[in-house]
């Protein structure tokens, strides 16, 4: 089957650049033929996939039940870095991302972001114990001999921007999996990332903590909190409008609150979700 064969390149990490992107985005084709393409950048527990290959996470889950109730029952999912999903959804290679993306001005000129689906806290993963005693992201700033390691394309780089971090104090890593062996390696001395994703991170290690307290970044004087959706292409009008009407109607309904709760967000957070207009978000509000 053509799922499972997209499937099976995914689960090994690859971004599939398959000769499709003649497949039209609209979705009177894509009920036609039985499918849509959807990205997951394989950070748990936004979207990743499973060890049997099925997408799972607060992306994949939602999506799948707001496609189920437009008649759409497969998604077909390619897993991509997170600075890729952007550039290959523009490129054709995928219909949609559900990775939880943040809502951000300047991606919303490139791609059309739904109402927010989730809504989370920054973190920070550190060595056990928190030697360097770090419970902020400002706290980075106050010491130049420290390193902070980010996935490449994620929102943490904006914010260390706006914080006045340098660059020489930024490490890159092509993934949420790859801060673990960053951190115990002494690469970097933290691992900025939401609050979730540095929770899911210690479950299970021995070796690394999050950084508690931790208080969220003020920028412009406005505390950080980040609002995750689903993109489409600019030019995919007809598609976005029926899938964020979809998924404005699942919003409202216990089963949406269950799939967040699920993964850990709190019943606060998903509130937050259901308040936050992307109008807002997209004009930097």
């Amino acid at each position: 089957m053509r799922s499972n064969f997209y499937r099976s390149i995914a689960a090994m990490g690859l971004t599939i650049g398959l000769a499709v992107s003649a497949h039209a985005a609209s979705l009177e084709q894509i009920k036609k033929d039985g499918y849509i393409r959807g990205a997951s950048a394989n950070e748990v527990p936004y979207s990743y996939m499973d060890e049997s290959g099925a997408a799972k996470g607060i992306g994949p889950d939602v999506a799948a039940a707001v496609l189920k109730s437009m008649g759409v029952k497969e998604v077909d999912w390619t897993v991509t870095p997170f600075g890729s999903l952007i550039p290959g959804l523009k490129a054709k290679r995928f219909d949609f991302v559900a990775a939880e993306q943040n809502i951000l001005p300047e991606r919303c000129k490139q791609v059309q972001f739904t109402t927010p689906n989730s809504s989370y806290g920054e973190g920070l993963l550190v060595p056990k114990g928190n030697p360097k005693k770090l419970h902020s992201y400002e706290d980075i700033k106050k010491d130049p001999s420290l390193k902070v390691a980010i996935v490449s394309g994620a929102d943490q780089l904006d914010f260390f921007h706006g914080l006045g971090i340098p660059e020489s104090q930024i490490v890159m890593i092509q993934a949420n999996a790859d801060a673990l062996s960053t951190i115990q390696t002494g690469r970097a001395d933290a691992y900025a990332a939401t609050e979730l994703t540095v929770a899911k991170l210690v479950q299970g290690s021995t070796n690394v903590e999050h950084a508690e307290p931790f208080t969220d970044p003020v920028i412009n004087g406005k505390s950080v909190r980040s609002y995750g959706g689903f993109d489409f292409r600019l030019e995919d009008k007809e598609l976005y409008k029926a899938f964020n009407t979809a998924l404005e109607a699942f919003k409202k309904t216990d089963d949406y609150k269950k799939i967040l709760m699920s993964y850990g967000l709190s019943a606060e957070s998903v509130e937050a979700a259901r308040a936050k207009s992307t109008e807002d978000l997209c004009a930097g509000k």
